[in-house]
């Protein structure tokens, strides 16, 4: 049976998922770029996009485990580009990571507007959901075929998929860091996950990965792996 994950979310230690004023230039948001450096110093992220980072510590396997068992992805429409409104006409917008996305398997994108499927290189192909994020995901666990579905940011759609009880595990990365501004994962309105226990909790020397699971969907005992 598919599960519903949220993997390596990063989140400030005060609780920001994103900064403000997010754009083309700060996709993340002012100041944010700093909650993923511990990602871009990985071994796993220069495979896949290049630079220096050559890390294979627990960051890395954290990284890698994030794609094991996923079949499909659901992401809001900030996460896939800064555009807002109608679509360009000549659809030139095709998401931040070129003509060969990392996700290889069919990811549904929630938008307003509607946009024919975009299919790109090595099998990613973008959906675009106009109904919903039950829609979504819905759509996401036939075309995953028993696999699990990750569910990506931005911080909107993981705190809808918290308001409506649909996360079954929780990756959270917890960063040294204040934002002091932005988008705050647990804000006013956004329930903590109550009935959720913590299954993992491990330490890079810039980083804290915090996994958090329905308390019945959980079948390790309730201990809690040593760090390293």
């Amino acid at each position: 049976m598919s599960r519903v994950r949220v993997h390596s979310f990063s989140v400030s230690l005060d609780g920001y998922g994103a900064g403000p004023d997010q754009s083309v230039q700060d996709p993340l948001g002012r100041g944010a770029e700093q909650l993923h450096e511990w990602v871009f110093a990985t071994a796993r992220w220069t495979e896949e996009y290049g630079g220096d980072g050559s890390g294979r510590g627990v960051d890395d396997e954290v990284l890698r485990e994030a794609d094991v068992g996923v079949g499909a992805t659901v992401m809001g429409r900030n996460m896939f580009g800064p555009l807002r409104g109608e679509w360009p006409p000549d659809d030139t917008w095709r998401g931040w990571w070129g003509e060969d996305p990392p996700y290889h398997h069919p990811v549904f994108v929630l938008t307003h507007h509607p946009r024919p499927p975009l299919v790109m290189d090595g099998g990613t192909t973008f959906h675009f959901v106009t109904d919903g994020l039950e829609a979504a995901l819905a759509r996401a666990v036939e075309a995953a075929d028993g696999q699990d579905v990750r569910l990506g940011g931005g911080v909107s759609t993981v705190q809808a998929a918290l308001r409506a009880n649909l996360v079954d595990e929780l990756n959270l990365a917890v960063v040294p860091l204040l934002l002091g501004s932005g988008e705050r994962l647990f804000d006013d309105g956004v329930p903590e996950p109550v009935g959720y226990r913590c299954t993992r909790l491990l330490a890079s020397t810039g980083v804290v990965h915090v996994r958090m699971e329905r308390a019945a969907a959980s079948t390790d005992g309730g201990t809690i792996p040593p760090p390293g």
